[in-house]
């Protein structure tokens, strides 16, 4: 069943709040406006500072309330931005003296207004985008398109920084938030206790738009190498991701390489950009590791079975020790759900769902279970590789042998590639919607007029990368 992380982050301010509140009832008299303490402590300050010069005791102690009370302020404003009024309120009225006080009642009842203004998002018309691994260097990844594969594939599949930035910052121009698919989706029980699933309440400004992003992939492929795409996923030094990047040069630095960095730092600006801190789903294979960590288990031999890249890999890395790789990929993993991230299968070797038999689709499966499911988590959520399905839209056919193993597998939320504006259809007890994939193709026919099927997220002519060749048809 789901993972619902809706509330994750008010809990956990709430949480900060309780203990800045304990700490202020401890320290100042019951009764006493905040307010009026601090300004009494700048008295009290005063006529001390006229006995004595040394600072006491006491003072820090205050000062440090003051910050820690301004804090819990500050976290109010930022839910309050990023649509989660009760949560801004529950901060703003659990605060000691909250109802003598004339400044906070004011606030809450801005929050308040605000929250009665919101309309109800339509969920059949949330749309849904999604991306692959962003492009560093493009004259790396484009270069020798006439005699390259692998070159055309980046020039078709894969968004630019610059592409992603510009459509990121427009859509968010234009009154697009970011929803957690999660959101999107109300559980209930029937009377025989089954679940049933229904559209989910989604509360926003009237003009905003809700939207819901994922990125494929993010395992950095091998086939990626020395193509300008970023090496792996890592923490910095607060512990956040971001990623590591190989330069042409052969230097490995940090920074801002890919789509997760890009859009943390983004919504860290721009909190109103996401919905109760929603980010995206990152889909995920497991043939070449995750996250650019080579976790599966069949880098654990040299063997007849391995295809050159792996058997180059592993050649090249002879200290290569996979428990600490799984350790390394499980840290950055909690630390992409700590940020509001959630996982999904893309199937372990990006399988076509519609064409392989059901036996392969559980062996799939099951490497799927061993190989990445231990290090970012249960999901209830598949998105199908190479665009296919299971059916057509409209109902599954419940007596469909791929479509009844997925389900027993706990599979509740499926995703295709479509590009329809909106493809939103709830089953019985299933969600599925459709993706939009905003790539090289997309971008540069809507940017020469060859089609219009991204005008209203975005200007193709004004995002399109002045780096990027033409794009050749799909084959």
């Amino acid at each position: 069943m789901k993972i619902d992380k809706k509330n994750r982050k008010r809990k956990k301010l709430t949480a900060l709040a309780v203990g800045v509140i304990l700490v202020y009832i401890l320290l100042i008299c019951p009764g006493i406006r905040f307010r009026r303490q601090k300004s009494s402590v700048i008295e009290v300050s005063k006529d001390a500072a006229e006995r004595n010069t040394e600072e006491k005791p006491e003072d820090k102690k205050e000062e440090t309330l003051a910050h820690k009370f301004q804090d819990v302020i500050n976290q109010a404003e930022r839910l309050f931005l990023s649509y989660d009024y009760d949560g801004a309120l529950d901060l703003i009225q659990g605060i000691e003296g909250f109802e003598d006080d004339r400044e906070l009642k004011g606030k809450a009842d801005f929050y308040q207004k605000e929250k009665e203004s919101c309309e109800p998002v339509n969920i059949q018309e949330v749309t849904h985008v999604f991306y692959h691994s962003l492009v560093v260097d493009p004259e790396r990844a484009f270069a020798n398109q006439e005699r390259d594969p692998q070159a055309v594939g980046n020039n078709q599949w894969m968004t630019t920084i610059s592409e992603f930035k510009k459509i990121l910052q427009e859509m968010y121009d234009r009154g697009y938030v970011i929803v957690g698919i999660h959101d999107m989706v109300r559980e209930r029980e029937d009377e025989e206790g089954n679940i049933l699933f229904e559209p989910g309440e989604i509360m926003l400004p009237k003009g905003k738009k809700a939207y819901v992003l994922s990125q494929d992939d993010l395992s950095y492929y091998h086939c990626y190498d020395n193509y300008g795409y970023a090496a792996k996923m890592i923490l910095d030094e607060e512990g956040r991701p971001t990623c590591e990047y190989i330069t042409p040069e052969g230097e490995r630095v940090t920074g801002d390489y890919d789509l997760v960095p890009i859009l943390d730092k983004f919504i860290e600006k721009h909190p109103d950009a996401s919905y109760r801190g929603a980010k995206g789903i990152i889909a995920l294979t497991g043939y070449n590791g995750i996250l650019g960590y080579r976790t599966d288990n069949s880098y654990l031999n040299i063997n007849g079975n391995l295809n050159d890249d792996k058997r180059q890999w592993l050649i090249d890395n002879p200290d290569f020790d996979i428990e600490k790789e799984r350790e390394q990929a499980k840290k950055v993993a909690d630390a992409l759900k700590e940020e509001g991230w959630e996982f999904a299968s893309h199937t372990w070797g990006h399988i076509k769902i519609g064409d392989v038999t059901l036996s392969r689709l559980i062996r799939d499966t099951q490497k799927w279970r061993e190989n990445v499911e231990p290090l970012v988590g249960g999901t209830d959520v598949i998105v199908f590789a190479h665009g296919q399905d299971l059916g057509d839209w409209g109902n599954y056919n419940e007596y469909d042998e791929k479509y009844q193993f997925l389900k027993g597998e706990g599979y509740h939320i499926f995703c295709n590639v479509d590009q329809g504006q909106y493809r939103v259809h709830f089953g019985r007890d299933y969600l599925r919607q459709g993706r939009r994939d905003l790539d090289g193709y997309r971008i540069y026919r809507n940017a020469a007029g060859k089609e219009d099927s991204v005008s209203d997220l975005f200007d193709a002519k004004e995002v399109i990368d002045s780096l990027r060749p033409p794009v050749p048809p799909l084959r």
